[in-house]
């Protein structure tokens, strides 16, 4: 069986892209392949295929431990390597625009929020980006807060138009309007 469908229909009876990526790794396959399976299961484009597997190769998949194969899943999961990436609207694009805006206006972010906002940005999780950001402050020194609440008022106010927003925008939106006010 091609490793692609055998993690296809191991998803499709519940695994998580962890668990496939381990089952797989289990029966013997190089760790590099049975990533890629999971993947082309999970329908990424090979081009994303391509790109996130460079990225972690020689630090995750060149030399495996032995009896590491879920460990190496979950990281990989974690990575974001099995990530699907979503179609955005041009609505959504435009919010995403605004919250690379208000990220450069931050002054500086810390990796793990870089990281868990480029995750959110390819799953298409604007909700949660949107208010991972409205809880966060420009740097002092280094950012500019009135294009930074500028930019995330502008993103709420286009979250709030989509259908069945969720009803956190709108108090996260409250705050960025607030502190507009505050910095203007």
């Amino acid at each position: 069986m091609h490793l692609s469908t055998l993690a296809r229909h191991t998803l499709a009876r519940g695994a998580t892209p962890a668990a496939t990526y381990a089952l797989l790794a289990r029966l013997g396959h190089k760790p590099a392949p049975c990533a890629q399976a999971v993947c082309l299961a999970l329908d990424i484009p090979l081009p994303d295929i391509t790109r996130r597997l460079a990225e972690c190769h020689n630090a995750l998949l060149a030399g495996p431990r032995p009896d590491s194969e879920a460990d190496t899943g979950e990281v990989l999961e974690a990575l974001g390597i099995f990530d699907v990436p979503k179609e955005l609207t041009p609505t959504e694009q435009a919010v995403v625009g605004h919250f690379l805006t208000a990220v450069d206006a931050m002054g500086g972010i810390r990796p793990g929020h870089h990281h868990g906002l480029q995750r959110w940005f390819t799953t298409g999780n604007l909700t949660a980006a949107y208010l991972s950001l409205a809880a966060t402050h420009p740097l002092p020194r280094a950012g500019d807060p009135t294009r930074y609440w500028n930019s995330l008022t502008t993103a709420g106010e286009l979250l709030a138009t989509t259908p069945n927003p969720d009803t956190r925008i709108r108090y996260a939106l409250t705050h960025c309007r607030t502190q507009v006010a505050i910095h203007t």
